[in-house]
């Protein structure tokens, strides 16, 4: 009874404004005059339709519908293409019903004065308002790029000559900075370097096995083994000392490192020198946060093997856990930097420019942050590599397309990479996590110019 009794009380409410609405249409004439009333119309039907979706009960399959998850009813609206300035000149004539049979004028029409109407301001497409918001948030200052490299350069410097009288014994090779910055895929602000500390290990002393074929069964990590130890035994290689059950250990050297950054090198001559501020994070990786005066640059130091694996991959001492503590990271970003330009260069594409928008509009956004370069690389390798348009003209759809890709994989929980596929790019992630991803995404794709 409770319950009938609220539902009469909600129709109640919704005749008594629907008859407050036909009270207003019907005295809206002799105000407003036809043209007014006949826009009064169209807002106040509106208005109507809003009222009784909000009392009429919401039926369960209504709820059920709403799941980011059914891609299948997916239907996203095509952006409206803006008016040429020969239609917007031509005269607006209503489509109310009410100006429909033409009326003898009245004396209030008589005095009210025509007034003339001005034409609607010109509606951006979503491909305008993408291309606008690559120039504003996405494109980096030459100057702040210029600036970041030459600090990364001299770091570079310092460190090399602080390992060679530091470690005289271990030969590294030549400190060398990079990263997206220095392949024009870094987005928004130049705030991140990698510089790469290679090990030059003797050829022939060292052989590496895959991930998937050790204890840790990761089909991520490499293991670096030594090899020869009847000809050439422990101690015949300076990077015997690092050496874990046979293996060469990159947790060790990670180690080693971190406490030399920390504890040894005196990084506050070294910042007077450069005119900045340089401090080492004390997190798991090996960071140097510079703080200068027209930026703020972060410097990932990364011990690596360079070129060791079949295809000439990297691998990186990365802080693993459990049974690949020991191991090396596989680290694809060259390869698949490289191939992001070679794509862009068979056909002039825009693939890169679609890595470094998704980026930005990732970063930017609190559910959508967890989706790194990473995820968002592999989303623009696949549809790069298909046959289709690549120019500046689509890039607006291919934007859209990634978005549906990316909720495709989100669907599956499943999002493989590249050039490993045996890797599940989204296997970090908790199922919390994917559905509020899933549901940004999917909630973008309905209104994408709400994500720039």
């Amino acid at each position: 009874m409770a319950e009938h009794s609220q539902k009469r009380g909600k129709q109640r409410d919704g005749e008594g404004l629907g008859s407050a609405v036909d009270f207003l249409l019907a005295n809206a004439r002799l105000v407003l005059g036809v043209g007014g009333a006949a826009i009064l119309g169209i807002a106040t039907l509106a208005v109507k339709r809003l009222i009784d979706r909000a009392t009429s009960p919401r039926d369960e399959d209504d709820a059920k519908g709403d799941s980011w998850k059914e891609l299948s009813l997916l239907k996203v609206t095509p952006p409206r293409q803006p008016q040429s300035p020969a239609a917007l000149s031509q005269p607006v004539s209503p489509l109310s019903p009410l100006s429909s049979a033409p009326e003898e004028p009245t004396d209030t029409d008589a005095q009210t004065p025509p007034q003339l109407s001005s034409p609607p301001p010109l509606c951006l497409t979503f491909q305008e308002k993408l291309l606008a918001f690559e120039r504003d948030r996405v494109v980096i200052p030459a100057a702040h790029v210029a600036l970041a490299k030459q600090l990364a350069g001299d770091i570079a410097l310092e460190l090399q000559a602080y390992l060679r009288n530091k470690f005289p014994e271990l030969p590294f090779g030549a400190l060398m900075p990079g990263g997206p910055l220095y392949d024009g895929l870094q987005a928004g602000a130049a705030e991140h370097v990698r510089l790469l500390v290679p090990l030059v290990l003797e050829p022939g002393l060292w052989s590496l096995v895959p991930g998937v074929d050790t204890v840790a069964r990761d089909p991520r990590c490499w293991a670096v083994r030594r090899t020869q130890l009847e000809f050439c035994p422990r101690g015949s290689s300076p990077w015997d000392r690092f050496l874990v059950g046979g293996y060469l250990s990159s947790r060790v050297l990670l180690e080693l490192l971190r406490k030399a950054l920390t504890a040894s090198v005196n990084w506050p001559a070294i910042g007077s020198l450069l005119g900045c501020l340089i401090r080492p994070s004390v997190a798991s990786e090996l960071l140097l946060e510079v703080q200068h005066e027209h930026m703020e640059l972060t410097v990932s130091v990364l011990v690596a093997v360079p070129g060791a694996s079949a295809d000439d991959h990297l691998l990186l001492a990365w802080p693993l856990e459990g049974l690949a503590g020991n191991l090396w990271l596989q680290d694809l970003y060259p390869v698949e930097a490289a191939r992001l330009r070679a794509l862009d260069e068979r056909d002039a594409g825009t693939r890169r420019r679609l890595l470094l928008l998704l980026c930005v509009v990732c970063h930017s956004h609190p559910a959508l942050e967890r989706l790194g370069r990473g995820h968002l690389t592999q989303v623009v390798l696949r549809l790069g590599e298909e046959e289709v348009n690549w120019a500046e003209e689509v890039l607006g759809e291919r934007f859209l397309q990634a978005l549906e890709l990316l909720v495709g994989s989100l669907e599956q929980a499943n999002l493989p990479c590249h050039f490993n596929p045996s890797v599940n790019l989204l296997g970090g992630l908790w199922e919390e996590e994917i559905d509020d991803i899933g549901y940004a995404l999917y909630s973008g794709l309905k209104a994408p110019e709400g994500l720039l």
